[in-house]
Order: C-alpha cells, then sequence, then structure tokens
C-alpha cells in the first residue's frame, strides 16, 4: 500500500506524486471530464492523458469516456494493482477499522488484523499520525437474546438482493415462535442494514402484502431461492429513515400531543425519527411523539423547559397532572390546594 502525499505539499508537483493524486480523484467518482482533471491537479490535459496511459500500465483499468469534452472512467479490473490511498483515507479507515464493531461472526477480529497489517505497512511519517488516534470503542452491553450472525448468512441474503430473487426462509419471532415446521417465509428482499450490532432486512411480505423488518440473526434462509421480481418504491425517503421509523414506533405504545412554547427548529433538534414537529407561528410549534409509558411522555415533554399546553389524549393530560403533583410534593408544597392548582397549570 502507497500513501498519497497532500496535494498541498511541494512534494505533490512531482509526476509520481501527481500520478497517485489523479488515481485518488478517479476513486471518488464515477465519471470525470478531462479539462476539469487538468483543473483539479494544475497540469494541462496533455499531462493527463500521459499520467492516465501511466496508470494504465501499472494494472489500473482506466476507460476513455465519449462526450463534448471527453474523460475518464476508472473501471473494475481483473487482478488487483497496488493499493493506494492518501491521508485521509488512511485516517478514514484507521478510525473505522479501530471502532469496528459489526455483530457478524469473526469479522471484528478480521478488522483487528486488518488495522495491524495497515500500520505495518504505512510510512513513519502517516504512521504517527493515525497513532495519534489513540480510540475507545465503548461496546453496549450484549443482549442475551441476540444471536451472532454468520457471513455465510448476509452473503445468501446479499446475492438475494443483488439478484432481485425471492428469498425464503425460517423465522424466529421475538415471542420464541418459529416457521420451521411449516411453510417458510417469502419476501421480496430490498436491503440489508446494520444498526448497532444488529442486522436488519427490509423487504415485501409476499403473504402479508406490507413492507416488512426482519431481525438477521433471526432467520435461516432456505434454498434455492424463489423468481425474480421488479424492485418496489420503498415508503420512505431511504433505507436508513424507514427503519429508524420502524424500529421508534416498535417502543412507542403511548402517542400524544403538546403545543410547546418553542420555535420548531429548536424542537426539531431533540424529535425522534418518528415524531411529528409543525410550526405554528415563529415561537410555538405543535408536537406529536411518543414514548414507553403515558407518565414518560408528560416527562419528556416537559425536559424543554418552556410554557406548553397538553392538547391529548386524555391519558396524556392525567398523567401530566399526576406528574405535576408528584413534583409539587416531592417539593414539600404542604398546601394539596396549591399542587393541585400546580397540576391544572402544567395542563394548561
Amino acid at each position: 500500500m502507497t500513501a498519497i502525499p497532500d496535494l498541498a505539499d511541494d512534494a505533490a508537483t512531482t509526476p509520481s506524486s501527481r500520478l497517485l493524486a489523479l488515481l485518488s480523484l478517479l476513486q471518488t467518482r464515477r465519471d470525470w471530464p478531462g479539462l476539469v482533471l487538468a483543473d483539479r491537479l494544475g497540469v494541462s490535459p496533455r499531462t493527463v492523458r500521459r499520467d492516465v496511459d501511466r496508470l494504465r500500465a501499472l494494472g489500473y483499468p482506466v476507460h476513455a469516456t465519449k462526450g463534448p469534452d471527453g474523460g475518464y472512467r476508472l473501471a473494475a479490473g481483473t487482478a488487483m494493482p497496488p493499493l493506494m490511498l492518501d491521508d485521509e483515507q488512511v485516517v478514514a479507515l484507521t478510525v473505522a477499522l479501530q471502532t469496528a464493531t459489526t455483530g457478524v461472526d469473526g469479522l471484528d477480529d478480521a478488522a483487528a488484523r486488518a488495522l495491524a497489517t495497515l500500520r505495518q505497512v504505512l510510512p513513519a511519517r502517516l504512521r504517527a499520525r493515525v497513532e495519534g488516534l489513540d480510540l475507545v470503542a465503548v461496546r453496549r452491553p450484549a443482549d442475551p437474546e441476540e444471536e451472532h450472525v454468520d457471513t455465510e448468512r448476509l452473503m445468501v441474503v446479499g446475492a438475494a438482493i443483488r439478484a432481485r430473487e425471492v428469498l425464503r426462509f425460517d423465522y424466529r419471532s421475538g415471542d420464541g415462535s418459529t416457521t420451521a415446521d411449516g411453510p417458510p417465509r417469502r419476501v421480496e428482499p430490498h436491503h440489508l442494514a446494520t444498526r448497532g450490532r444488529r442486522w436488519y432486512l427490509v423487504a415485501w411480505d409476499l403473504d402479508r402484502a406490507d413492507w416488512r423488518t426482519f431481525r438477521v440473526d433471526r432467520l435461516h434462509p432456505r434454498t434455492p431461492t424463489g423468481p425474480r421480481f421488479e424492485r418496489r418504491t420503498l415508503p420512505a425517503p431511504d433505507v436508513a429513515a424507514y427503519l429508524q421509523r420502524q424500529l421508534a414506533g416498535g417502543y412507542q405504545p403511548c402517542r400524544g400531543e403538546a403545543v410547546l412554547e418553542a420555535p420548531a427548529p429548536v424542537v426539531a433538534r431533540w424529535a425522534g425519527p418518528a415524531d411529528v414537529v409543525e410550526p405554528l407561528d415563529e415561537r410555538r410549534s405543535r408536537v406529536v411523539a411518543g414514548a414507553w409509558s403515558w407518565g414518560g411522555l408528560a416527562a419528556w415533554f416537559g425536559l424543554f423547559d418552556v410554557p406548553m399546553t397538553v392538547v391529548g389524549p386524555p391519558e396524556l393530560r392525567a398523567a401530566a397532572r399526576e406528574l405535576a403533583g408528584r413534583y409539587a410534593a416531592a417539593a414539600g408544597d404542604p398546601d394539596p390546594a396549591r399542587a393541585a392548582d400546580g397540576r391544572a397549570a402544567a395542563t394548561g
């Protein structure tokens, strides 16, 4: 592996460092117009053509693209040429490997070995820089109900997603029930996603005619896969937004509404992915949120430390009254009537 010098360095004007800088640029996007590359490197288009020829001689498949300006594209090759990374890529790779926590059997150890290999081949200048990143990755406590995902299972699911083939699998639900003794689940797999150390499959469930999210550690693929399908449109801007909404909704059995005396942009910074924040005017916002209990939701609204009006439902208003009285008693208020007035004020 070779580290590419920073373009700001004086050494970047040498042919070898310019060649590495060109390779770094080609790796960042699919197509590069020749004039844009020349401008980024501070050289002539003729020099860019010569440097592209040198990369080809080293084994990098750089293809010329047609168009008004002409350009270049770095394609996938049949053999792996020398690995070349610039300084920022080396730092990013070091941080990623140090903080890797995949939840996949064997990959965490592989990440540690890859980090050791990377450090051995770094030049002294870069080795001193990355070794200064004394990071500590704090792992969340292990979930006793969570199984590690083996790489073979991920490969099978990933292959079905790539080929757009119906995936059949046995599934163990959270209550312990399984489909192993009956017909398997049949889904059109859309995407694999990870959150923390858990892996999820986002898919269209053919038997339930709806989108579903499955824990990968609980599914066991059956072979062969089913017929090909046309990918459906996900009911969310992207996979991350869909997964966040699904997981948040699963832990919010109590949803209520309140008007906060705070601007919507301020409230939105602290709202969850399933919460709704709408501006009523420049200083007030309508908020619909959820929590695991009515008392927890009432307490969450109070965390904004601004006047508010609880809109409903009745369970949320009752929880706000109870919480107001509890805080009044905790503060040592001896007057029950005054505590009651406080409870009424808290709910508007």
